[in-house]
């Protein structure tokens, strides 16, 4: 029986302060099968330190992205992680690996995706219970 390849799913972001919420993006990922008798790889692209701290301030990243790497390599949903340093850098990788889906938060609708144009299809997914690091960093 011939097998399809397996179904690649990108996810990218900070992940600076990881909650449910993440988790739970990270498990949506993983669910995206796309070719029957086979498995989903759920590659992670993180923001290095420096990208971070332009795009947050100059208080964060809380975690340094060493832990941060860590922590998303330990969970079950995330089969890869890669880190990245700039737009031209995250859409090289994205192109790099030519996913089949493209997960990302809703709050991105109708905006800009970089690295869009290499991957199958975006699906834009909700916040749950409207958790943001962010949030959590500041006390709300």
């Amino acid at each position: 029986m011939f097998l399809e390849p397996t179904t690649r799913v990108w996810i990218n972001g900070t992940f600076d302060v990881v909650h449910l919420g993440h988790i739970k993006l990270f498990q949506f990922g993983k669910n995206q099968l796309q070719f029957p008798h086979n498995k989903v790889n759920v590659r992670v692209g993180v923001d290095d330190d420096i990208r971070v701290q332009s795009m947050k301030g100059p208080n964060r990243p809380i975690n340094p992205l060493s832990n941060r790497v860590e922590f998303l390599n330990s969970i079950r949903y995330v089969d890869e992680v890669v880190t990245f340093g700039s737009d031209d850098e995250l859409r090289a990788k994205i192109h790099e690996y030519s996913p089949h889906i493209m997960c990302i938060g809703e709050e991105y609708r109708n905006r800009t995706i970089i690295g869009e144009g290499y991957v199958g299809r975006v699906i834009y997914v909700d916040k749950f219970h409207d958790l943001s690091s962010t949030k959590i960093v500041n006390g709300g």
